[in-house]
Formats: structure tokens, C-alpha cells, sequence
């Protein structure tokens, strides 16, 4: 059993911008990393969004700087997944946390970073080409596609904004909905309909994704009529939502019907004092780098204050 000052479970830009800032308040935060160290960025390859580089970096190496980062503040940061917590409702509680190694960690204060992740389709073919054309983030990639071709998957309201988005900037968008309907909210269906280069097409999934290298096209069909066709795209965009990484703390962390951790107020504070939550975990609006990285600084700062008042 070890005891610690600041537990941080997860990492990516919220939970290593945590850690810094944890780490220089002296806070000798310990972090895991989690099943996928580097979060959601590690599986982006250019990061043209995020302030501080001029030239864009890919998702991997940035991942990798913010640790080395973080570690020169003194953060101890360890491969690993955690399965399971004890929070304490106690004001000054010990929280328990246990790593499928079998360390069981004792902590004063606890940043939750543990992310959300894109529901893909499930297709082989989607499978091969992420990070080569196939995205779920109309907003982090599209610029890549800036007067291209592209599709997307969705009827929701992220889907019809990520179109929307997209048709802003490429020359076609071929926007796929599995069902007769769009679940969006009436305004954002005007708003995709109104769009003169958004080719809707109801009732039509995708086959298969063409491609070997990088994305050429689509194979789609009409699941009404089973008839198929081609179509020649660059990019194709997953908006079918996010599940947020969170079950190993239900029952004992507010949640929305969702499954993303509720925040108190503009704080990162959690219904369990000593307890805070950053990044996409509890943000499911902006979804980017920057913004997890901000509420990753908002946790430790939140944390460090929380343990003054001890």
C-alpha cells in the first residue's frame, strides 16, 4: 500500500497538464496512464490546433513531450490500468485506488483524466485506415481536407454540426444516416438541409471503407433496398458519439444519463470532496486538447487548494 498527496488515473492533455502543474506545486503527483497512455491524441497523426506549434505536431510526440514534461516537475508516471476506487465522503478522507498489479493506493486528493472514446462503426476496413483518413473529429482533421470530398456518419446533433462544419470548407459532404430520420434537433436539421453541398442520404450505411494506404472512398448501400454504390472520398468522419470512460466510478460519482462526470459550478470539483474531474471525461461540449488541457490545469490548482484548507 502506498500513500500519496495526488493520485491522477488517466493521462492525455488533461491529465498530464495536471500533473505538471501538481507537480510544481509540489503536490509529487503519481500518475496512470491507463489502458491507452496518451489518450485519444495518440491516434491522431497532426495536431495543427494546439497553441505553441507553429508547425503542427502529430498526436504521439506531443503525448510524449507533455510526459517528459511532467516528469521533470517530479511526476512519477507509471504504465497501468486502474480497476477500481473507494472514494472516502469524508472531508479529508483517504481515497483508495487499485491497479490490476495489485498496488493499492492510499490519496488525499484524486484528478480523474480518464477521457472518453469515439464509437467507431466496427469495420475491419474503418479499423485499418484510422489515423489515414478515417477520423472522429470533424473539427481537430477537417482542415486537412479543405476543398476535398469527404463523408460522415450520424444523424445526431454532433453529426449535423460536424457536417455543417466540414461543408464549410470542402467541396462535397456526403453525410450518412443509418435510419429514415435524423435525431438532431430541428434547427441543426434546417441548418444540414439548407446546406447546399451536403449530400443527405437517409436509410445508407457503409460496406466497406476503400483504401489500402489512406482513405480512396466508400462502398455504401441502401439497407432498405440492399442496393450498393461507390462513391470516391478522401476522409471520413465517425460523429456516432462518445462513452465516457467512467465505470469504475459509478455509484459513487454524480453522472449525467450519459455517463459523464457532473462538475460543480466552473470548478473541476466532483460530489466527493478531495475528488476532481478534467478533460472529456466531464466535458463532452469541446471535446479538444486545449480545453482538456485547461481543465487539467483548473484540477490540480483545485486540488492544491482543497489540501491548503486540511
Amino acid at each position: 500500500m502506498e500513500k500519496v498527496k495526488t493520485l491522477i488515473i488517466g493521462s492525455g492533455p488533461a491529465g498530464y497538464t495536471a500533473a505538471i502543474y501538481a507537480a510544481r506545486a509540489d503536490l509529487k503527483p503519481l500518475l496512470y496512464t491507463g489502458m491507452e497512455p496518451g489518450g485519444q491524441l495518440t491516434t491522431t497523426t497532426e495536431v495543427d490546433n494546439f497553441p505553441g506549434y507553429p508547425d503542427g505536431i502529430d498526436g504521439p510526440t506531443m503525448m510524449v513531450e507533455l510526459q517528459k514534461q511532467a516528469e521533470r516537475f517530479g511526476t512519477e508516471v507509471r504504465i497501468g490500468h486502474v480497476n477500481s476506487v473507494e472514494f472516502s465522503k469524508e472531508r479529508g478522507g483517504m481515497h483508495k485506488a487499485y491497479v490490476e498489479d495489485g498496488t493499492e493506493i492510499h490519496a488525499q486528493t484524486i484528478i480523474i483524466s480518464t477521457g472518453a472514446t469515439a464509437k467507431y462503426l466496427g469495420l475491419p476496413s474503418e479499423q485499418k485506415l484510422r489515423g489515414g483518413g478515417v477520423s472522429a473529429c470533424a473539427v481537430c482533421d477537417g482542415f486537412f481536407y479543405k476543398g476535398q470530398e469527404v463523408a460522415i456518419v450520424g444523424g445526431g446533433d454532433t453529426a449535423a454540426e460536424e457536417a455543417t462544419y466540414l461543408a464549410n470548407i470542402c467541396s462535397k459532404v456526403t453525410m450518412l444516416v443509418r435510419k429514415d430520420k435524423m435525431r438532431a434537433s430541428k434547427a441543426m436539421q434546417h441548418r444540414v438541409t439548407k446546406t447546399q453541398n451536403i449530400d443527405l442520404r437517409y436509410n445508407h450505411e457503409i460496406d466497406e471503407v476503400l483504401g489500402d494506404q489512406v482513405v480512396e472512398g466508400l462502398r455504401i448501400f441502401n439497407n432498405q433496398t440492399g442496393e450498393k454504390e461507390e462513391i470516391k472520398i478522401t476522409g471520413l468522419f465517425i460523429a456516432i458519439g462518445h462513452k465516457p470512460n467512467t465505470e469504475i466510478f459509478q455509484n459513487q460519482l454524480d453522472m449525467d444519463d450519459e455517463g459523464y462526470l457532473i462538475t460543480k459550478g466552473k470548478s473541476t470539483k466532483t460530489n466527493i470532496p478531495g475528488v476532481f474531474a478534467s478533460g472529456d471525461v466531464q466535458d463532452k461540449e469541446y471535446r479538444q486538447a486545449v480545453t482538456a488541457a485547461g481543465t487539467g490545469c483548473m484540477a490540480a490548482l483545485d486540488a492544491e487548494r482543497y489540501l491548503q484548507t486540511l
